[in-house]
Protein backbone atom coordinates (compact mmCIF):
# COMPACT_ATOMS: atom_id res chain seq x y z
CA UNK A 1 0.00 0.00 0.00
CA UNK A 2 1.04 3.61 -0.54
CA UNK A 3 1.42 5.81 2.51
CA UNK A 4 -1.95 7.42 1.77
CA UNK A 5 -3.62 4.00 1.50
CA UNK A 6 -2.12 3.07 4.87
CA UNK A 7 -3.29 6.39 6.32
CA UNK A 8 -6.85 5.77 5.13
CA UNK A 9 -6.76 2.21 6.48
CA UNK A 10 -5.91 3.49 9.97
CA UNK A 11 -8.68 6.08 9.72
CA UNK A 12 -11.37 3.68 8.54
CA UNK A 13 -10.67 0.27 10.05
CA UNK A 14 -12.41 -0.69 13.30
CA UNK A 15 -9.17 -2.17 14.68
CA UNK A 16 -7.87 1.28 15.58
CA UNK A 17 -9.43 3.22 18.47
CA UNK A 18 -11.09 6.61 18.17
CA UNK A 19 -8.30 8.51 19.94
CA UNK A 20 -5.88 7.27 17.28
CA UNK A 21 -8.26 8.30 14.51
CA UNK A 22 -8.79 11.74 16.04
CA UNK A 23 -5.03 12.30 16.15
CA UNK A 24 -4.78 11.39 12.47
CA UNK A 25 -7.75 13.51 11.49
CA UNK A 26 -5.98 16.51 13.03
CA UNK A 27 -3.05 16.13 10.58
CA UNK A 28 -4.94 14.98 7.47
CA UNK A 29 -4.20 18.26 5.63
CA UNK A 30 -0.48 18.18 6.46
CA UNK A 31 0.88 16.04 3.62
CA UNK A 32 4.47 15.93 4.85
CA UNK A 33 3.38 14.88 8.34
CA UNK A 34 1.12 12.16 6.98
CA UNK A 35 3.92 10.91 4.74
CA UNK A 36 6.45 10.84 7.58
CA UNK A 37 4.07 8.84 9.77
CA UNK A 38 3.19 6.28 7.11
CA UNK A 39 5.97 6.11 4.47
CA UNK A 40 7.41 3.08 6.26
CA UNK A 41 6.88 0.83 9.24
CA UNK A 42 8.86 1.77 12.33
CA UNK A 43 11.89 -0.40 11.85
CA UNK A 44 12.32 -3.29 14.25
CA UNK A 45 16.10 -3.14 14.35
CA UNK A 46 18.62 -5.50 15.86
CA UNK A 47 17.66 -4.34 19.36
CA UNK A 48 13.98 -3.53 18.91
CA UNK A 49 11.97 -0.37 18.24
CA UNK A 50 12.62 3.28 18.92
CA UNK A 51 10.71 6.25 17.60
CA UNK A 52 8.50 9.26 18.22
CA UNK A 53 5.27 8.54 20.09
CA UNK A 54 2.16 8.99 17.96
CA UNK A 55 -0.30 7.41 15.57
CA UNK A 56 1.04 5.80 12.39
CA UNK A 57 3.15 2.90 11.17
CA UNK A 58 6.36 4.93 11.64
CA UNK A 59 5.56 5.84 15.24
CA UNK A 60 5.61 4.26 18.70
CA UNK A 61 2.04 3.40 19.67
CA UNK A 62 0.07 0.50 21.13
CA UNK A 63 -0.37 -1.03 17.65
CA UNK A 64 3.29 -1.04 16.64
CA UNK A 65 4.23 -2.34 20.11
CA UNK A 66 1.58 -5.06 19.92
CA UNK A 67 2.70 -6.08 16.44
CA UNK A 68 6.36 -6.29 17.49
CA UNK A 69 5.34 -8.42 20.46
CA UNK A 70 3.34 -10.76 18.23
CA UNK A 71 6.45 -11.29 16.12
CA UNK A 72 8.46 -12.05 19.26
CA UNK A 73 5.71 -14.41 20.48
CA UNK A 74 5.70 -16.25 17.15
CA UNK A 75 9.47 -16.70 17.43
CA UNK A 76 9.25 -17.97 21.03
CA UNK A 77 6.54 -20.45 20.07
CA UNK A 78 8.68 -21.79 17.24
CA UNK A 79 11.56 -22.21 19.71
CA UNK A 80 9.27 -24.17 22.03
CA UNK A 81 10.33 -22.09 25.04
CA UNK A 82 6.98 -20.46 25.81
CA UNK A 83 6.67 -22.15 29.21
CA UNK A 84 9.56 -20.04 30.56
CA UNK A 85 7.71 -16.78 30.11
CA UNK A 86 8.93 -13.23 29.39
CA UNK A 87 9.92 -10.50 31.87
CA UNK A 88 8.89 -6.90 31.15
CA UNK A 89 10.12 -3.61 32.64
CA UNK A 90 9.51 0.02 31.75
CA UNK A 91 10.87 3.49 32.49
CA UNK A 92 9.38 6.91 33.29
CA UNK A 93 8.54 7.97 29.74
CA UNK A 94 5.15 8.83 28.37
CA UNK A 95 3.14 5.69 27.49
CA UNK A 96 5.74 3.37 29.04
CA UNK A 97 3.26 1.64 31.43
CA UNK A 98 0.70 1.33 28.64
CA UNK A 99 3.22 -0.17 26.21
CA UNK A 100 4.38 -2.62 28.87
CA UNK A 101 0.78 -3.73 29.41
CA UNK A 102 0.18 -4.11 25.67
CA UNK A 103 3.27 -6.27 25.34
CA UNK A 104 2.28 -8.39 28.34
CA UNK A 105 -1.27 -8.93 27.14
CA UNK A 106 -0.17 -9.84 23.62
CA UNK A 107 2.17 -12.47 25.08
CA UNK A 108 -0.60 -13.72 27.36
CA UNK A 109 -2.98 -14.05 24.42
CA UNK A 110 -0.37 -16.29 22.80
CA UNK A 111 -0.19 -18.49 25.89
CA UNK A 112 3.13 -17.04 27.07
CA UNK A 113 3.29 -15.90 30.71
CA UNK A 114 4.31 -12.26 31.17
CA UNK A 115 6.11 -11.16 34.34
CA UNK A 116 5.61 -7.39 34.52
CA UNK A 117 7.25 -5.09 37.07
CA UNK A 118 4.72 -3.29 39.27
CA UNK A 119 6.32 0.12 38.60
CA UNK A 120 9.23 1.65 36.70
CA UNK A 121 12.63 -0.09 37.00
CA UNK A 122 16.13 0.36 35.52
CA UNK A 123 16.97 -1.51 32.34
CA UNK A 124 19.82 -3.49 34.00
CA UNK A 125 17.38 -4.81 36.60
CA UNK A 126 15.29 -6.29 33.79
CA UNK A 127 18.39 -8.09 32.53
CA UNK A 128 18.91 -9.45 36.05
CA UNK A 129 15.25 -10.33 36.58
CA UNK A 130 14.75 -12.41 33.47
CA UNK A 131 17.70 -14.62 34.42
CA UNK A 132 16.55 -14.92 38.02
CA UNK A 133 13.06 -15.91 36.88
CA UNK A 134 14.42 -18.29 34.23
CA UNK A 135 12.57 -16.49 31.42
CA UNK A 136 13.16 -17.15 27.75
CA UNK A 137 13.20 -13.42 26.92
CA UNK A 138 12.76 -9.92 28.29
CA UNK A 139 11.34 -6.61 27.09
CA UNK A 140 12.20 -3.10 28.27
CA UNK A 141 10.03 -0.16 27.32
CA UNK A 142 12.46 2.76 27.14
CA UNK A 143 14.01 5.27 24.78
CA UNK A 144 17.02 5.61 27.06
CA UNK A 145 18.42 9.15 26.81
CA UNK A 146 16.39 10.30 23.78
CA UNK A 147 14.24 13.47 23.87
CA UNK A 148 10.81 13.35 25.59
CA UNK A 149 8.82 12.70 22.42
CA UNK A 150 10.50 9.29 21.97
CA UNK A 151 9.88 5.87 23.41
CA UNK A 152 11.27 2.46 22.57
CA UNK A 153 11.13 -1.30 22.95
CA UNK A 154 14.22 -3.45 23.54
CA UNK A 155 14.32 -7.25 23.44
CA UNK A 156 16.58 -9.47 25.55
CA UNK A 157 17.15 -13.20 25.39
CA UNK A 158 17.51 -15.79 28.16
CA UNK A 159 21.21 -15.05 28.77
CA UNK A 160 20.18 -11.53 29.87
CA UNK A 161 21.78 -9.65 26.96
CA UNK A 162 20.01 -7.85 24.16
CA UNK A 163 19.39 -10.08 21.17
CA UNK A 164 22.35 -10.61 18.84
CA UNK A 165 22.96 -12.51 15.58
CA UNK A 166 21.47 -14.72 14.32
CA UNK A 167 18.54 -14.46 16.73
CA UNK A 168 18.03 -10.73 16.11
CA UNK A 169 17.51 -11.24 12.37
CA UNK A 170 15.21 -14.21 12.99
CA UNK A 171 12.97 -12.19 15.30
CA UNK A 172 13.00 -9.27 12.86
CA UNK A 173 11.85 -11.72 10.19
CA UNK A 174 8.91 -12.80 12.34
CA UNK A 175 7.89 -9.18 12.96
CA UNK A 176 8.15 -8.30 9.27
CA UNK A 177 6.10 -11.36 8.31
CA UNK A 178 3.03 -9.91 10.04
CA UNK A 179 1.10 -8.09 7.33
CA UNK A 180 -2.35 -7.93 8.92
CA UNK A 181 -2.91 -6.07 12.19
CA UNK A 182 -6.00 -8.22 12.75
CA UNK A 183 -3.77 -11.27 13.19
CA UNK A 184 -2.12 -9.68 16.23
CA UNK A 185 -3.49 -11.15 19.45
CA UNK A 186 -4.38 -9.49 22.75
CA UNK A 187 -6.68 -10.22 25.66
CA UNK A 188 -8.41 -8.61 28.63
CA UNK A 189 -6.05 -7.93 31.52
CA UNK A 190 -8.34 -9.36 34.19
CA UNK A 191 -8.67 -12.57 32.20
CA UNK A 192 -4.91 -12.76 31.74
CA UNK A 193 -4.30 -12.31 35.47
CA UNK A 194 -6.97 -14.90 36.35
CA UNK A 195 -5.39 -17.38 33.92
CA UNK A 196 -1.96 -16.86 35.50
CA UNK A 197 -0.59 -15.46 32.25
CA UNK A 198 0.05 -11.93 33.58
CA UNK A 199 1.98 -11.72 36.86
CA UNK A 200 3.34 -8.72 38.70
CA UNK A 201 6.88 -8.73 40.09
CA UNK A 202 8.63 -6.30 42.38
CA UNK A 203 10.26 -6.28 45.80
CA UNK A 204 11.69 -9.80 45.75
CA UNK A 205 13.60 -8.99 42.56
CA UNK A 206 14.69 -5.61 43.95
CA UNK A 207 16.17 -7.26 47.05
CA UNK A 208 18.06 -9.86 45.05
CA UNK A 209 19.34 -7.22 42.63
CA UNK A 210 20.63 -5.07 45.51
CA UNK A 211 22.44 -8.06 47.00
CA UNK A 212 24.20 -8.72 43.69
CA UNK A 213 25.25 -5.08 43.32
CA UNK A 214 26.91 -5.02 46.73
CA UNK A 215 28.99 -8.10 45.87
CA UNK A 216 31.07 -5.88 43.59
CA UNK A 217 32.42 -3.79 46.47
CA UNK A 218 36.11 -4.55 47.07
CA UNK A 219 36.82 -2.46 50.20
CA UNK A 220 33.67 -2.04 52.33
CA UNK A 221 35.94 -1.05 55.21
CA UNK A 222 37.20 2.01 53.31
CA UNK A 223 33.62 3.05 52.54
CA UNK A 224 32.68 2.81 56.23
CA UNK A 225 35.79 4.74 57.22
CA UNK A 226 35.21 7.59 54.77
CA UNK A 227 31.41 7.56 54.41
CA UNK A 228 30.96 10.51 56.74
CA UNK A 229 33.46 12.62 54.79
CA UNK A 230 32.23 12.06 51.22
CA UNK A 231 29.54 14.39 49.86
CA UNK A 232 27.63 13.09 46.84
CA UNK A 233 25.12 14.95 44.68
CA UNK A 234 22.95 12.73 42.51
CA UNK A 235 20.23 13.29 39.92
CA UNK A 236 18.19 10.50 38.31
CA UNK A 237 17.14 12.97 35.58
CA UNK A 238 13.46 12.26 36.32
CA UNK A 239 13.95 8.57 35.55
CA UNK A 240 14.27 5.15 37.14
CA UNK A 241 17.52 5.48 39.09
CA UNK A 242 16.27 7.37 42.15
CA UNK A 243 15.18 4.46 44.37
CA UNK A 244 17.85 1.83 43.54
CA UNK A 245 20.77 4.28 43.57
CA UNK A 246 19.77 5.87 46.87
CA UNK A 247 19.09 2.47 48.39
CA UNK A 248 22.43 0.91 47.49
CA UNK A 249 24.42 3.96 48.62
CA UNK A 250 22.49 4.05 51.90
CA UNK A 251 22.99 0.34 52.55
CA UNK A 252 26.72 0.72 51.91
CA UNK A 253 26.86 3.41 54.57
CA UNK A 254 27.29 6.68 52.64
CA UNK A 255 25.90 9.42 54.87
CA UNK A 256 25.72 12.50 52.67
CA UNK A 257 23.84 11.82 49.43
CA UNK A 258 21.93 14.85 48.15
CA UNK A 259 19.36 14.24 45.42
CA UNK A 260 18.40 17.08 43.08
CA UNK A 261 14.78 17.80 44.15
CA UNK A 262 13.70 19.19 40.76
CA UNK A 263 14.72 15.91 39.05
CA UNK A 264 14.06 13.40 41.81
CA UNK A 265 10.65 12.12 40.73
CA UNK A 266 9.59 10.55 37.42
CA UNK A 267 8.56 13.14 34.84
CA UNK A 268 7.64 11.88 31.36
CA UNK A 269 8.06 15.37 29.92
CA UNK A 270 11.48 16.02 31.51
CA UNK A 271 10.41 19.60 32.16
CA UNK A 272 13.70 20.61 33.82
CA UNK A 273 15.79 19.20 30.97
CA UNK A 274 16.34 20.00 27.33
CA UNK A 275 17.59 16.48 26.79
CA UNK A 276 17.69 13.77 29.53
CA UNK A 277 21.20 12.66 28.63
CA UNK A 278 24.08 12.57 31.15
CA UNK A 279 26.44 13.20 28.22
CA UNK A 280 24.94 16.69 27.85
CA UNK A 281 26.52 19.30 30.19
CA UNK A 282 23.19 21.14 30.37
CA UNK A 283 21.65 18.11 32.09
CA UNK A 284 23.87 18.92 35.08
CA UNK A 285 22.63 22.50 35.56
CA UNK A 286 20.57 21.77 38.69
CA UNK A 287 23.02 19.17 40.03
CA UNK A 288 26.02 21.50 39.81
CA UNK A 289 24.06 24.24 41.51
CA UNK A 290 23.30 21.88 44.40
CA UNK A 291 26.91 20.60 44.40
CA UNK A 292 28.27 24.11 44.94
CA UNK A 293 25.75 24.69 47.72
CA UNK A 294 26.73 21.45 49.50
CA UNK A 295 30.44 21.55 48.57
CA UNK A 296 30.07 18.08 47.06
CA UNK A 297 33.03 15.89 46.14
CA UNK A 298 31.32 14.21 43.20
CA UNK A 299 28.23 14.86 41.08
CA UNK A 300 26.46 11.94 39.41
CA UNK A 301 23.60 11.65 36.91
CA UNK A 302 21.90 8.57 35.51
CA UNK A 303 19.78 8.61 32.36
CA UNK A 304 16.03 7.77 32.45
CA UNK A 305 16.47 3.98 32.31
CA UNK A 306 19.57 4.09 34.56
CA UNK A 307 22.04 2.34 32.31
CA UNK A 308 24.31 5.36 31.66
CA UNK A 309 26.25 7.42 34.18
CA UNK A 310 27.52 10.98 33.85
CA UNK A 311 30.11 12.33 36.30
CA UNK A 312 31.55 15.61 37.55
CA UNK A 313 34.25 15.83 40.21
CA UNK A 314 35.55 18.74 42.24
CA UNK A 315 39.11 19.76 41.46
CA UNK A 316 40.55 20.59 44.89
CA UNK A 317 43.17 22.90 43.36
CA UNK A 318 40.76 25.18 41.48
CA UNK A 319 37.52 24.55 43.34
CA UNK A 320 35.79 23.98 40.00
CA UNK A 321 33.87 20.89 38.90
CA UNK A 322 35.48 18.89 36.10
CA UNK A 323 33.38 16.79 33.71
CA UNK A 324 34.30 13.20 32.93
CA UNK A 325 33.54 11.49 29.65
CA UNK A 326 32.29 7.91 29.65
CA UNK A 327 35.79 6.82 28.67
CA UNK A 328 37.29 8.64 31.66
CA UNK A 329 34.87 7.35 34.31
CA UNK A 330 35.07 3.87 32.80
CA UNK A 331 38.86 3.91 32.98
CA UNK A 332 38.80 5.08 36.61
CA UNK A 333 36.58 2.17 37.60
CA UNK A 334 38.53 -0.31 35.45
CA UNK A 335 41.91 0.70 36.87
CA UNK A 336 40.57 0.54 40.44
CA UNK A 337 39.04 -2.92 39.97
CA UNK A 338 42.08 -4.37 38.22
CA UNK A 339 44.54 -2.84 40.70
CA UNK A 340 42.64 -3.72 43.87
CA UNK A 341 41.62 -7.22 42.77
CA UNK A 342 45.25 -7.89 41.92
CA UNK A 343 46.44 -6.48 45.25
CA UNK A 344 43.87 -8.42 47.30
CA UNK A 345 44.30 -11.69 45.42
CA UNK A 346 40.68 -11.71 44.28
CA UNK A 347 41.35 -11.47 40.54
CA UNK A 348 39.85 -14.53 38.84
CA UNK A 349 41.91 -16.78 36.58
CA UNK A 350 42.11 -15.75 32.93
CA UNK A 351 40.55 -12.32 33.54
CA UNK A 352 39.12 -10.35 30.62
CA UNK A 353 38.29 -6.70 30.00
CA UNK A 354 35.71 -6.21 27.26
CA UNK A 355 35.26 -2.99 25.33
CA UNK A 356 33.98 -1.72 21.98
CA UNK A 357 35.87 -0.58 18.90
CA UNK A 358 34.95 3.09 19.53
CA UNK A 359 36.00 3.13 23.19
CA UNK A 360 39.26 4.76 24.29
CA UNK A 361 42.50 3.06 23.31
CA UNK A 362 43.69 3.52 26.90
CA UNK A 363 42.16 0.11 27.51
CA UNK A 364 45.14 -1.52 25.78
CA UNK A 365 47.97 -0.32 28.07
CA UNK A 366 45.84 -0.87 31.19
CA UNK A 367 45.11 -4.44 30.12
CA UNK A 368 48.77 -5.11 29.39
CA UNK A 369 49.86 -3.68 32.73
CA UNK A 370 47.59 -6.03 34.71
CA UNK A 371 47.98 -8.98 32.31
CA UNK A 372 44.28 -9.00 31.51
CA UNK A 373 42.97 -10.14 28.14
CA UNK A 374 41.44 -7.27 26.14
CA UNK A 375 38.55 -8.14 23.85
CA UNK A 376 37.08 -5.58 21.43
CA UNK A 377 33.54 -5.97 20.09
CA UNK A 378 31.22 -3.98 17.86
CA UNK A 379 29.52 -0.83 19.14
CA UNK A 380 26.64 -1.66 21.45
CA UNK A 381 26.73 -3.06 24.95
CA UNK A 382 24.83 -6.16 23.84
CA UNK A 383 28.07 -7.40 22.31
CA UNK A 384 29.83 -6.97 25.65
CA UNK A 385 27.04 -8.88 27.38
CA UNK A 386 27.30 -11.58 24.72
CA UNK A 387 30.96 -12.14 25.63
CA UNK A 388 29.93 -13.11 29.18
CA UNK A 389 27.78 -15.86 27.67
CA UNK A 390 30.67 -17.02 25.49
CA UNK A 391 32.99 -17.14 28.52
CA UNK A 392 30.46 -19.23 30.44
CA UNK A 393 30.02 -21.61 27.52
CA UNK A 394 33.71 -22.07 26.76
CA UNK A 395 35.36 -21.50 30.13
CA UNK A 396 38.04 -19.53 28.27
CA UNK A 397 38.00 -16.38 30.40
CA UNK A 398 36.38 -14.72 33.36
CA UNK A 399 34.68 -11.39 32.83
CA UNK A 400 36.02 -8.64 35.11
CA UNK A 401 34.76 -5.40 33.61
CA UNK A 402 33.22 -4.01 30.43
CA UNK A 403 32.79 -0.47 29.16
CA UNK A 404 31.78 1.57 26.16
CA UNK A 405 32.42 5.23 25.37
CA UNK A 406 28.76 6.21 25.61
CA UNK A 407 28.79 6.41 29.41
CA UNK A 408 28.01 2.73 29.99
CA UNK A 409 29.87 0.08 31.96
CA UNK A 410 29.29 -3.11 33.93
CA UNK A 411 31.12 -4.58 36.91
CA UNK A 412 30.05 -8.15 37.65
CA UNK A 413 27.80 -10.46 35.67
CA UNK A 414 24.49 -9.99 37.52
CA UNK A 415 23.30 -8.00 34.50
CA UNK A 416 24.26 -8.46 30.87
CA UNK A 417 23.72 -4.83 29.98
CA UNK A 418 25.38 -1.63 31.13
CA UNK A 419 24.34 -0.76 34.66
CA UNK A 420 24.51 2.79 36.00
CA UNK A 421 23.44 1.63 39.47
CA UNK A 422 26.54 -0.53 39.87
CA UNK A 423 28.64 2.18 38.18
CA UNK A 424 27.49 4.77 40.76
CA UNK A 425 28.30 2.35 43.55
CA UNK A 426 31.76 1.51 42.17
CA UNK A 427 32.65 5.14 41.50
CA UNK A 428 31.62 6.14 45.02
CA UNK A 429 33.93 3.44 46.34
CA UNK A 430 36.74 4.85 44.19
CA UNK A 431 35.95 8.33 45.57
CA UNK A 432 36.15 6.98 49.14
CA UNK A 433 39.51 5.38 48.34
CA UNK A 434 40.75 8.69 46.91
CA UNK A 435 39.50 10.61 49.94
CA UNK A 436 41.34 8.26 52.26
CA UNK A 437 44.56 8.92 50.32
CA UNK A 438 44.03 12.70 50.15
CA UNK A 439 43.15 12.62 46.44
CA UNK A 440 40.17 13.49 44.28
CA UNK A 441 38.82 11.53 41.32
CA UNK A 442 40.42 14.16 39.11
CA UNK A 443 43.79 13.58 40.76
CA UNK A 444 43.45 9.87 40.08
CA UNK A 445 42.49 10.54 36.47
CA UNK A 446 45.61 12.65 36.00
CA UNK A 447 47.70 9.82 37.44
CA UNK A 448 46.22 7.47 34.84
CA UNK A 449 47.17 9.88 32.05
CA UNK A 450 50.71 10.08 33.39
CA UNK A 451 50.94 6.30 33.66
CA UNK A 452 49.30 5.19 30.39
CA UNK A 453 49.27 8.21 28.08
CA UNK A 454 47.10 11.27 27.46
CA UNK A 455 44.22 9.71 25.54
CA UNK A 456 41.35 11.92 24.44
CA UNK A 457 38.25 11.17 22.39
CA UNK A 458 35.26 12.98 20.92
CA UNK A 459 32.37 12.68 18.50
CA UNK A 460 31.14 14.62 15.52
CA UNK A 461 27.49 14.00 14.64
CA UNK A 462 25.45 14.92 11.57
CA UNK A 463 21.65 14.78 11.98
CA UNK A 464 19.63 14.18 8.80
CA UNK A 465 15.92 13.57 9.38
CA UNK A 466 13.23 12.06 7.19
CA UNK A 467 13.37 10.17 3.90
CA UNK A 468 16.02 12.41 2.37
CA UNK A 469 18.10 12.17 5.53
CA UNK A 470 18.24 8.37 5.38
CA UNK A 471 19.36 8.56 1.76
CA UNK A 472 22.06 11.15 2.52
CA UNK A 473 23.45 9.08 5.41
CA UNK A 474 23.65 6.06 3.11
CA UNK A 475 25.44 8.15 0.47
CA UNK A 476 28.04 9.36 2.97
CA UNK A 477 28.79 5.80 4.06
CA UNK A 478 28.97 4.57 0.45
CA UNK A 479 31.39 7.34 -0.51
CA UNK A 480 33.71 6.58 2.41
CA UNK A 481 33.46 2.85 1.74
CA UNK A 482 34.12 2.98 -1.98
CA UNK A 483 36.85 5.62 -1.79
CA UNK A 484 38.36 5.54 1.70
CA UNK A 485 40.52 8.61 2.37
CA UNK A 486 44.26 7.91 2.39
CA UNK A 487 44.78 10.54 5.07
CA UNK A 488 43.09 13.03 7.37
CA UNK A 489 45.41 15.99 6.95
CA UNK A 490 48.73 14.99 8.48
CA UNK A 491 47.29 11.70 9.74
CA UNK A 492 48.03 8.98 7.27
CA UNK A 493 45.50 6.13 7.24
CA UNK A 494 47.46 3.00 8.13
CA UNK A 495 44.65 0.48 7.94
CA UNK A 496 41.03 0.69 6.84
CA UNK A 497 38.41 -1.58 8.40
CA UNK A 498 35.07 -2.21 6.70
CA UNK A 499 33.00 -4.27 9.10
CA UNK A 500 30.17 -4.63 6.58
CA UNK A 501 32.54 -6.36 4.14
CA UNK A 502 34.46 -8.06 6.98
CA UNK A 503 37.81 -6.84 5.77
CA UNK A 504 40.81 -4.90 7.01
CA UNK A 505 42.95 -3.30 4.32
CA UNK A 506 46.58 -2.36 4.89
CA UNK A 507 46.65 0.95 3.00
CA UNK A 508 50.35 0.65 2.11
CA UNK A 509 50.64 -3.00 1.04
CA UNK A 510 47.02 -3.58 0.04
CA UNK A 511 46.98 -6.79 2.08
CA UNK A 512 43.51 -7.77 3.29
CA UNK A 513 42.51 -9.67 6.42
CA UNK A 514 39.17 -10.37 8.14
CA UNK A 515 37.86 -8.23 11.01
CA UNK A 516 36.74 -11.29 12.96
CA UNK A 517 33.58 -9.52 14.09
CA UNK A 518 29.95 -9.78 12.87
CA UNK A 519 29.00 -7.73 9.82
CA UNK A 520 27.95 -4.19 10.66
CA UNK A 521 27.67 -0.90 8.77
CA UNK A 522 30.78 0.57 10.40
CA UNK A 523 33.98 2.02 8.90
CA UNK A 524 37.18 2.44 10.93
CA UNK A 525 40.40 4.26 10.05
CA UNK A 526 43.57 3.39 12.01
CA UNK A 527 45.96 6.36 12.28
CA UNK A 528 49.51 6.81 13.66
CA UNK A 529 50.27 7.27 17.39
CA UNK A 530 47.15 5.42 18.55
CA UNK A 531 44.90 7.79 16.59
CA UNK A 532 41.71 6.59 14.95
CA UNK A 533 38.43 7.64 13.38
CA UNK A 534 35.22 5.65 12.96
CA UNK A 535 32.00 6.27 10.98
CA UNK A 536 28.73 4.66 12.05
CA UNK A 537 25.07 5.49 11.34
CA UNK A 538 23.02 5.52 14.53
CA UNK A 539 20.66 2.59 14.91
CA UNK A 540 18.18 4.57 17.00
CA UNK A 541 18.24 8.16 15.71
CA UNK A 542 18.45 9.89 12.27
CA UNK A 543 22.17 10.53 12.67
CA UNK A 544 25.54 9.50 11.39
CA UNK A 545 28.20 9.51 14.09
CA UNK A 546 31.93 9.97 13.68
CA UNK A 547 34.04 8.84 16.62
CA UNK A 548 37.71 9.77 16.95
CA UNK A 549 40.54 9.45 19.40
CA UNK A 550 44.16 10.54 19.81
CA UNK A 551 47.05 10.14 22.25
CA UNK A 552 49.05 13.22 23.17
CA UNK A 553 52.06 14.18 25.27
CA UNK A 554 49.94 16.25 27.65
CA UNK A 555 46.28 17.19 28.09
CA UNK A 556 46.75 20.35 26.02
CA UNK A 557 48.63 18.47 23.31
CA UNK A 558 45.94 15.77 23.16
CA UNK A 559 43.20 18.41 22.90
CA UNK A 560 45.04 20.21 20.08
CA UNK A 561 45.48 16.96 18.18
CA UNK A 562 41.83 16.05 18.66
CA UNK A 563 40.64 19.47 17.48
CA UNK A 564 42.87 19.21 14.42
CA UNK A 565 41.67 15.68 13.60
CA UNK A 566 38.03 16.79 13.91
CA UNK A 567 38.60 19.64 11.47
CA UNK A 568 40.40 17.34 9.04
CA UNK A 569 37.47 14.91 9.21
CA UNK A 570 35.02 17.70 8.39
CA UNK A 571 37.10 18.72 5.39
CA UNK A 572 37.10 15.13 4.09
CA UNK A 573 33.31 15.01 4.42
Amino acid sequence: MSYMDEFRFWLEDDYFDQDTKNELLAIRNNKSEVEDRFYRELEFGTGGLRGVIGAGTNRMNIYTVRKATQGLANYILKQGTQEKGVAIAYDSRRMSPEFADEAGLCLAANGIRAYVFDSLRPTPELSFALRMLGCTAGIVITASHNPPEYNGYKVYWEDGAQITAPRDKQIIGEVQAIKDYHSVKTMDKEEAVFAGLYRGIGREIDNAYMAELKKQIIHPDIIKEMAEDIKIVYTPLCGTGNLPVRRVLSELGFKHVYVVPEQENPDPYFTTLDYPNPEDPKAFTYALRLAKEKDADIVLATDPDADRLGVYCKDAKTGEYVSFTGNMSGMLIAEYILRERTATGTMPENPALVTTIVTTNMTAPISRFYDVKLIEVLTGFKYIGEQIKFFEQSGSNNYVFGLEESYGCLAGTHSRDKDACVAVMCLCEVAAYCKKHNMTLWDMMLSLYEKYGFYKESQYTITLKGIDGSRQIAEIMDRLRQNPPKSFGDWKVLRFRDYQADRIVDMESGEETATGLPKSNVLYFELPDDGWCCARPSGTEPKIKFYMGVRGNSLDDAQQRLTQLTEELKSVL
